[in-house]
């Protein structure tokens, strides 16, 4: 059985914790994100391909689908 993917993330600020729905791409990695409450940039952890994998309450599409298997987006 296979999963559907979430096109949707809930991006939290680890600075002021603003949290925001947001639609990921499937067809490219967002390496930057500018937090619309405190203006903060999100950088993608050490190891996370994206600010969706390291501060969204669901990985990106390319992760959700291939997992860790590939560790990348792309």
């Amino acid at each position: 059985m296979q999963e559907t993917i979430k096109l949707t993330s809930v991006l939290t600020c680890p600075a002021c914790g603003h949290a925001r729905a947001e639609t990921m791409p499937t067809d490219a990695c967002i390496y930057f994100y500018e937090c619309t409450a405190c203006k903060t940039l999100l950088k993608p952890l050490a190891g996370d391909c994206c600010v969706f994998c390291s501060y969204g309450s669901v990985k990106c599409p390319p992760m959700q689908s291939a997992g860790s298997a590939t560790g990348c987006c792309g």
